[in-house]
């Protein structure tokens, strides 16, 4: 029961706690009939000192035993894991108690006599619930474990091949041409090839060619002498010389005006700049990262961009892997990027969804690592707009009158729960109907109220 277990893969889906043996004999051969795996315990004291936070199931204990009874039983559960799904076995006179352990976190009760659909239904869902819970902290916990220095987040075999390369480049000290799709962390592979290379007391200097206007880039770039045109007041030294004895990072290089190509290309062939307006030229030491979102090594996506200043910049090339392509990492990316937005608003991470685990998986992500991470400051803000996925396909299927006043109902209580942010009383006033009303509904639609909060 313990976490070492769970990490070792036991599977523990069910603890179940009642004093009388046939009552337990019973209940334990009607949940591993539909599927579940059952620990029996005869006291709350003996569940207690089997378990800890890493328990992966649900409990479910009666109410009226000797010892610990199962009220005390749930506060108990309560210190060692807040989050562990409890369900009360309650007789008629303990519902009213029962209802009140559940405003202070039980999952539900159920009243006996009950059939064994109620009771499979109601373990199924905090089954469900609790695996929820554990790989929500699974994926914060590694999220948080991340290393610091390797923003390049992700477990999958190409990553770890991906930042095995850059390491290996980044010692050798040559130029490098990184390609990838817009979002997809070129600038990011950048950098680490910077901190992991012996420049790295040096400056790590980026410019975007793609930002920049045709007529100010060659002065961004090589810097200018005073007077060198209208408007040069004084000297500027330029990215290039300011990046010397680091390294200059060019992004969308494949934006670059043919003129200023030319002057690269001397750049990099002799390893010196003549700023605009200047005679003399300026020894430098540097090492270049190119990044482009094309091909530039496919004349037909090249255009109008040097084939030799390609060749030159491609001494090394780097792919980076398009989000897409490595969806086993998605989870823990947007894990990582919702803690650090949550940090940042002052807020605690909300949970990742069942749904919201579907959308990651599925959407195609042409944005890449920089759309994952806005979407998870949107998710930290509660603005993602997460469609409603269904276990069900029931909108293709057609349904008795009955069934659609079932789930109309449904869907006003979930509405009235999400706008009281769970709180019960205002959602039965919102409701107009009895709060043993709404809890009978609550079990019927399998609706937890915790889940709004």
């Amino acid at each position: 029961m313990s976490r070492s277990d769970a990490e070792a893969g036991e599977r523990i889906d069910v603890a179940f706690v009642d004093d009388d043996a046939e009552v337990r004999r019973a209940n334990v051969q009607t949940l591993e009939l539909a599927g579940l795996d059952v620990r029996p315990f005869e006291t709350g004291a003996q569940l207690v000192a089997a378990i800890d936070a890493g328990f992966p199931g649900a409990v479910v204990t009666d109410v009226r035993m000797p010892g610990m009874d199962g009220f005390q039983l749930f506060r108990r559960l309560r210190e060692i894991d807040a989050d562990i799904p409890v369900i009360l076995i309650t007789g008629h006179g303990d519902i009213d108690m029962a209802v009140e352990a559940m405003h202070k976190g039980a999952y539900d009760f159920i009243a006996k006599p009950y059939s064994a659909d109620r009771l499979v239904q109601s373990v199924q869902r905090a089954v469900e619930k609790r695996r929820l819970v554990l790989e929500n902290r699974r994926l914060r916990d590694a999220a948080a474990h991340a290393q610091e220095d390797v923003p390049l987040i992700g477990q999958t075999p190409v990553m770890e091949r991906l930042r095995q390369t850059l390491r290996q480049i980044a010692i050798a000290d040559v130029d490098v041409l990184v390609n990838g799709e817009t979002g997809s962390g070129k600038e990011v592979a950048a950098e680490l090839l910077h901190r992991w290379s012996r420049r790295r007391e040096g400056r790590f200097v980026a410019l975007n060619c793609g930002a920049l206007p045709e007529n100010v880039i060659e002065s961004e770039l090589f810097g200018h002498e005073a007077g060198a045109f209208t408007g040069a007041l004084k000297k500027r030294i330029g990215h290039v010389e300011y990046s010397s004895g680091g390294t200059l990072f060019l992004d969308e290089i494949e934006s670059m005006p043919l003129a200023a190509q030319a002057k690269l290309l001397r750049v990099l062939e002799k390893r010196e700049v003549v700023p605009l307006g200047g005679n003399e030229s300026r020894q430098l030491d540097l090492r270049v990262i190119a990044a482009a979102k094309i091909d530039l090594g496919d004349p037909a996506v090249r255009g109008d961009f040097r084939e030799d200043l390609y060749f030159r910049l491609n001494v090394v090339s780097v792919t980076i892997p398009p989000l897409r392509e490595r969806r086993d990492d998605i989870p823990l990316l947007f894990v990582h990027f919702l803690n650090r937005a949550a940090a940042r608003f002052g807020i605690e991470p909300p949970d990742v969804t069942p749904a919201l685990r579907e959308f990651l998986s599925t959407h195609p992500w042409p944005g890449n690592v920089r759309e994952l991470a806005h979407a998870a400051e949107r998710h930290a803000l509660g603005l993602l707009d997460v469609p409603a996925w269904r276990d069900e396909a029931e909108s293709d299927e057609k349904f008795s009158l009955p069934r659609q006043m079932e789930l109309y109902e449904a869907e006003l209580i979930r509405k009235a729960l999400k706008e009281s942010k769970g709180n019960a009383k205002a959602a039965i006033d919102a409701l107009g109907i009895p709060r043993k009303t709404f809890y009978d509904k609550l079990q019927r639609h399998g609706l937890v109220r915790s889940d709004f909060v």
